[in-house]
């Protein structure tokens, strides 16, 4: 996520990305897009907002680390470490973001909380793809829904990619059919004011070719396996919550 970060706003060329990690490697794979590279976590911390990219077991430690000062922002991206937990840890004013890996493109989906957002970073949210402001007890949901989400759209893109090829179309045709619907799909529900139900019966012609595809669909629990697969996230989100918070 880290990485989708940099990427993404880099695209503007209007920032000045410092890089931290301890990691070379990591380092070196967000070298061309960023400012400057450092493994010195005093210099990655003078800027006036400060990103926390890591994993969730490492965050609140790492956070006690850094001096920043009421004059700053901590952006913290740590999955199900709430801000109540960093707070406390930090002078700065700190906003918590779950962001999805479409960063790297311009095309996040991410849910915030916490502190006021400042013009400054709205901005940088909006420079890779947009966001939507919501309580904290709703970003263990959020998580499963943008954050783990695009996996979920992964694996159907792949499903449709894999009936694709087995009904004989090639594979490189296929992935760019099955991927290109599903963005164009998604443009047209972000760009409409219909319900989505409205939006399927726009496709469903009477006795077409949609609606006997929808009608298995319709009969079928592939709605009930993705809400399950949401929940599985959810839940996951506010176990990692409680080990933060030490509970």
């Amino acid at each position: 996520m880290g990485s989708a970060l940099v990427r993404g706003l880099a695209r503007s060329g209007d920032h000045s990305v410092v890089a931290y990690d301890v990691d070379e490697a990591a380092l070196d794979a967000v070298a061309e897009y960023s400012s400057e590279t450092t493994t010195d976590l005093e210099r990655a911390t003078e800027s006036d907002i400060v990103f926390l990219v890591v994993k969730p077991d490492i965050a609140p430690a790492l956070v006690e680390d850094l001096d920043l000062s009421a004059e700053q922002t901590l952006v913290s991206f740590a999955a199900g470490v709430s801000t109540d937990v960093i707070e406390p840890l930090t002078d700065a004013s700190v906003v918590r973001v779950m962001p999805n890996l479409a960063a790297a493109t311009g095309n996040m989906a991410a849910a915030v909380t916490g502190g006021e957002l400042t013009p400054e970073i709205e901005a940088l949210l909006e420079e890779a793809g947009v966001f939507v402001e919501v309580d904290e007890e709703q970003m263990d949901v959020a998580t499963a829904v943008n954050g783990s989400g695009p996996a979920f759209v992964f694996y159907l893109i792949q499903a449709m990619q894999d009936a694709g090829v087995d009904a004989g179309l090639n594979e490189d045709d296929a992935r760019v059919l099955a991927a290109q619907t599903f963005k164009g799909a998604a443009e047209t529900v972000l760009r409409s004011d219909d319900d989505i139900e409205d939006l399927i019966d726009a496709v469903c012609s009477p006795n077409g070719t949609t609606i006997e595809g929808m009608e298995v669909l319709w009969d079928g629990d592939a709605d009930e396996q993705l809400a399950a697969a949401v929940a599985a996230a959810e839940r996951r989100s506010k176990e990692l919550a409680s080990e933060s918070a030490g509970e």
